[in-house]
């Protein structure tokens, strides 16, 4: 084995490990390959910047933007609708052609597309029908993906191998040569699913029992029934005249106000701003718990006395521990990460107390503030830990200031206070991070006196008691709501029916992220999501578990998260507006340019009868085709920009050099010598099945595109070992890859349906595994006949 090969093993290595374990950006990772094999001499400069005009990748990004004009003139929704005229009510008729009619949309549209468009419409049959969702949307996910495999523009894997086969000098496959194979696996497929896969689905939509004729309301799924309570606003409250924002019913106790009862009229889904009244009855939703903290709050709070602090050096400065100034660094790990999404406090055991940019200082909200480099934090720490803070990459300059600063620089005065706890404090015994002191009002507990003893830097897990005295940081405001919930009086005990709280215009709607969405790994909280939005967020179900009202602003949502939305149903059409997220509901969806239907069509069969009559190559008319979708106002440009799955087309531009560095070592021919000795005497069936079960494994943990380009080179040079035609083996596997069935995280169309369908893990598992067993039959039997060896 030579040195260049054992380079490019170790880069593989490298590639595979930090794909799976995804410890950083996957698009890092793809470019961080692309520079090692041009820094290694692995390939020329030329060859690693080659895959920007690569005819796939042009083809691949041409295809989305002709995929998202057809979305947008509303050419699929017309099919969709069709899909319950035709399907019937039964559950097997309406399993086939959702399957179908997915497939066949997936052969010339992006598969998550597809999936996107039809995941409101398949939501609005299982309400129609009383068929529960978990029965209908892992078909449509793997529907999307079988149509995918019956054109040459159906899925990137198809793209790949027929350009490296062109690359290769060798013939490559047109359009259509994937058709009879692939309708054949989608005929196939479905059929498995019908009369097989069905009966492996799971029976309940989102842990709530179905039954066959009818389905359970959203209310009885997410148990509405029992968390809906009534609170009433006393006569001389302070909260009189304040808003529901200002109060923080939401993030101080959990409970979301989703109606107000005043003089006998009754205002659904109030606004954030709506003023509190003297006697209004707020109907409130949580869990039974928040309740009884709220009663034992009335009986505490009244006694917590709020001092303002006189001398603010003494409680933040000690023997050991200092204030002081640091820099970050242009090359700083915190670059364009947040205070709370780097976890600055526990990472580094320090409080930022400030932040100067230039010659702004800024000291509220530090939490959600983005970190720049040249930033400017002014942090509090033991010193040891201040100075290994300051020894770290990303950091400099630290500079400890005089204490007068505090005051006259930074008017960290204006911020601090002193609160005594009172004895017999509800909060007795409750650790800083269960108190919400700073989760619900952005207040920091800078020390804690007991008993005469000053406690710096205290943890999350420290536990607050009675007589107590917190020296904290942030608006007294907040600090004035939590005691004035306290004067909130429990009307009933017992839970409230949920059907009053729907009218014409307010309402539940469910919705899920966008699986192309920017928002992954930010919390409610971080999105301001009720302000911006307008919308309650009652529950999230994740994995089959689910995720209620408990301070849900403190939960980082993730692809394939299903909300449930409380609020003005004119708000649902704005978010279903939002590139990020999917609302599960066709009414609420934006309406297409149905107008442009026939014109987006047209221009869709102008960009493939060119290529197919081999008039003009496929990455050229196509790429016209995507221009004229825009040129037409069939979409804007916006919409264009959006429609591309930018992460896919860099995994596959940053990979490509690393597949020609494969070959230009020898490390493929060596790999494929391997392949021959192992399996070849059992002949190139088994060989082409041995191929076949690596990717299918394979294609569990690595994305498709990125899979496909490391195995071209192995399968071309397996078919040269071996005398025979390479076109059978990289049909075979190109039909592989694209046959993610088995995990969730194998394909965004999959993870998509998983909370709205209420799926787990092994769900994928489960109905994958057979399919895919039943893909490897069918492309072991036609294959060889149609692309004989």
């Amino acid at each position: 084995m030579t040195p260049d090969m054992l380079m490019v093993f170790g880069i593989l290595i490298t590639a595979v490990v930090l794909l799976v374990t995804e410890w950083i950006p996957m698009e890092v990772v793809a470019l961080l390959v692309l520079g090692t094999t041009a820094i290694t001499g692995l390939v020329t400069p030329v060859e690693a910047l080659a895959g920007w005009s690569n005819p796939a990748v042009i083809t691949v990004w041409a295809v989305f933007i002709l995929s998202s004009g057809l979305t947008q003139t509303g050419v699929a929704n017309i099919i969709g609708r069709l899909v319950l005229k035709v399907s019937g009510r039964s559950e097997s008729s309406i399993i086939a052609v959702i399957m179908v009619s997915a497939g066949v949309m997936s052969a010339f549209m992006n598969n998550v597309a597809v999936a996107a468009l039809m995941l409101p419409v398949i939501m609005d049959i299982s309400r129609q029908t009383g068929h529960v969702s978990s029965r209908l949307l892992l078909p449509l996910a793997y529907g999307s993906l079988l149509g995918g495999l019956m054109t040459k523009i159906g899925t990137p894997p198809n793209l790949i191998v027929s350009e490296m086969l062109r690359d290769s000098g060798m013939q490559t496959f047109t359009l259509f040569d994937f058709t009879p194979v692939g309708i054949a696996i989608l005929l196939g497929g479905t059929a498995f699913m019908v009369l097989l896969g069905r009966h492996l689905l799971p029976r309940k939509n989102l842990a709530q029992e179905a039954s066959r004729q009818r389905g359970p309301s959203i209310k009885e799924q997410y148990h509405l029934q029992e968390r809906v309570f009534v609170l009433q606003v006393p006569e001389s409250s302070a909260l009189a005249d304040k808003t529901l924002s200002e109060i923080r019913l939401g993030s101080i106790m959990g409970l979301n106000v989703l109606g107000i009862t005043r003089k006998g009229r009754t205002i659904l889904a109030p606004s954030p701003f709506e003023k509190l009244q003297a006697r209004d009855s707020l109907t409130v939703e949580g869990a039974a718990k928040h309740i009884d903290r709220l009663k034992s709050l009335q009986a505490n709070l009244k006694y917590f006395r709020i001092e303002t602090v006189e001398n603010i050096a003494a409680l933040l400065v000690s023997d050991n521990v200092k204030v002081a100034e640091i820099t970050l660094t242009k090359d700083t790990p915190l670059n364009n990460m947040t205070l709370g999404q780097a976890a600055f406090r526990n990472q580094y055991q320090a409080n930022v107390l400030g932040i100067k940019r230039g010659r702004d200082i800024y000291t509220a909200d530090l939490k959600y503030f983005s970190l720049k480099p040249n930033d400017i934090l002014l942090i509090q720490g033991e010193e040891a830990q201040l100075n290994a803070i300051a020894s770290q990459d990303g950091f400099d300059g630290l500079n400890y200031i005089p204490t007068d600063h505090l005051v006259d620089v930074y008017r960290l005065n204006e911020r601090m206070m002193k609160v005594q706890m009172p004895p017999g404090a509800v909060m007795d015994g409750w650790t800083l991070k269960q108190s919400r002191l700073g989760a619900a009002l952005g207040l920091r507990v800078l020390s804690i006196i007991r008993e005469d003893r000053h406690l710096p830097l205290p943890t999350s897990s420290d536990v607050l008691k009675s007589n107590d005295t917190l020296v904290l940081e942030g608006d007294q405001d907040a600090l004035f709501a939590l005691r004035d919930l306290g004067e909130l009086k429990l009307v009933s005990d017992q839970a409230t029916d949920f059907d009053r709280l729907e009218a014409a215009n307010v309402g539940l709607v469910e919705a899920t992220l966008h699986p192309h969405t920017k928002l992954a790994g930010k919390t409610l909280g971080q999105l301001h999501f009720r302000d911006k939005y307008g919308l309650n967020v009652i529950s999230i179900w994740r994995q089959g578990k689910i995720f209620r009202s408990d301070y849900l602003g403190d939960l980082a949502l993730q692809v394939g998260d299903a909300m449930l939305l409380y609020g003005p149903r004119e708000k649902f059409k704005l978010l279903a507006a939002e590139p990020d997220f999917l609302v599960l509901t066709e009414s609420a969806q934006k309406i297409p340019a149905f107008k442009k239907a026939k014109l987006s069509l047209f221009i869709m069969l102008c960009a493939i009868l060119p290529a197919v009559l081999d008039i003009i190559p496929i990455y050229i008319s196509t790429l016209v085709g995507a221009a004229f979708m825009v040129i037409t106002r069939c979409l804007t440009m916006d919409e264009a920009h959006q429609s591309i799955e930018w992460r896919g087309i860099i995994l596959i531009v940053g990979m490509l050099p690393l597949g020609t560095a494969l070959d230009n070592s020898g490390a493929a021919q060596y790999l494929a010598n391997g392949v021959v000795q192992t399996v070849g005497p059992l002949g190139p069936l088994a060989v082409m099945g041995g191929l076949m079960a690596l990717t299918f494994m394979a294609t569990c943990i690595i994305p498709t595109a990125a899979l496909v380009v490391l195995l071209v080179p192995i399968v071309l040079g397996t078919a040269a070992n071996m005398g025979i035609s390479p076109h059978s083996l990289m049909m075979a596997v190109s039909m592989s890859a694209s046959a993610s069935f088995m995990t969730p995280i194998s394909h965004p169309a999959n993870v998509m349906v998983m909370g709205p369908g209420g799926y787990k893990f092994a769900d994928y598992l489960k109905v994958g595994a057979p399919l895919t067993l039943t893909v490897f039959v069918i492309v072991m039997i036609l294959v060889p006949i149609l692309w004989p060896f």
